[in-house]
């Protein structure tokens, strides 16, 4: 089984690696290096760090479809596989594997097409996500599916811990799938398009909290833009970033976005729609990550301001 694999980050990182355990993958293709951090040098994705570990052919291009088509046809793949690629694909070269295109994608589909399904399961409080492997169309995570499997969503996770465990199911499914191609028992079932929802890339401009909501979409809303981009709020003119927001047992009797304290016991509480919140984890620019109570050790926000303007 020939396999071309294509990706970018950390997620499909973990993708690749199970799945060479298993599947050689004969190449791998990423994105050109892009300018990361404060020095603005140009940084390799995890895919391209992992292919160079794994001694797997490694072609760069931030347009496969024009750049890549020769040589990805010249190696005659049987199955390609996309995982948190970022490049939409051609119908040309859709069409260059003997089999088909598999993509690995984090959500129980059609739930969540596009770029951001981890961070909208998170926001929208869900109690169980996914992975699906679904064949690749030129519409956007509308082809058929192949395989789906299911985790539980907990309190505590983060975009971070979620997508980590997603990358291993993820790893697992793409095996599977391949396995049922190979002993000819896949069965491809159309997604329904009237269950269909979408979620799109977050910027980060999109973090920044909004108070008038209630506490527990706070802090869904906080949890799901941990780590990247981090949600944020600004007082007077420092952008604080917050990391976790719980609902907070404190009386609120004044429009939502009021700081309601700020001390090194309470830390920082605000009012939101139905009652107060602590921004229990933030960082200041610059700063290390650090708890609300050990950030105003150091910091003065005066009670009574309106966070966000």
């Amino acid at each position: 089984m020939k396999i071309i694999f294509m990706g970018t980050s950390e997620f499909s990182a973990v993708v690749l690696k199970k799945l060479h355990a298993v599947y050689p993958v004969c190449a791998v293709y990423t994105g050109c290096d892009k300018a990361a951090g404060r020095g603005q040098k140009a940084a390799a994705s995890p895919i391209k760090e992992l292919a160079f570990a794994l001694n797997i052919p490694l072609y760069q291009c931030d347009n496969v479809c024009c750049e890549g088509l020769a040589r990805i046809k010249s190696l005659e793949p049987d199955i390609i596989v996309t995982a948190s690629f970022g490049q939409i694909l051609s119908e040309e070269l859709l069409n260059i594997p003997k089999l088909c295109v598999l993509n690995v994608h984090a959500s129980l589909l059609p739930k969540y097409r596009g770029a951001s399904p981890i961070q909208y399961a998170l926001m929208n409080g869900d109690a169980k996500t996914g992975v699906t492997i679904m064949r690749t169309v030129r519409k956007l995570d509308a082809g058929d599916m192949l395989l789906k499997l299911q985790t539980d969503i907990f309190p505590d996770d983060t975009a971070g811990t979620l997508s980590a465990r997603l990358a291993e199911l993820g790893g697992e499914a793409i095996i599977r799938a391949i396995q049922r191609i190979e002993i000819g028992n896949a069965v491809f079932v159309p997604q329904s398009e009237n269950y269909a929802t979408f979620a799109p890339m977050i910027k980060k401009t999109d973090a920044k909290i909004n108070f008038e909501k209630q506490d527990f979409e706070i802090y869904n809303f906080v949890r799901a833009m941990n780590p990247k981009p981090a949600a944020y709020t600004v007082y007077r003119d420092e952008v604080i970033k917050v990391f976790s927001a719980v609902p907070a047992d404190f009386p609120a009797t004044c429009e939502s976005g009021v700081v309601l304290a700020a001390n090194p016991k309470d830390g920082i509480i605000v009012s939101c729609l139905d009652g107060a919140v602590s921004l229990a984890t933030v960082q200041s620019a610059g700063g290390k990550v650090m708890s609300s109570q050990e950030y105003m050790r150091g910091h003065k926000i005066e009670e009574g301001v309106k966070l966000g303007r």
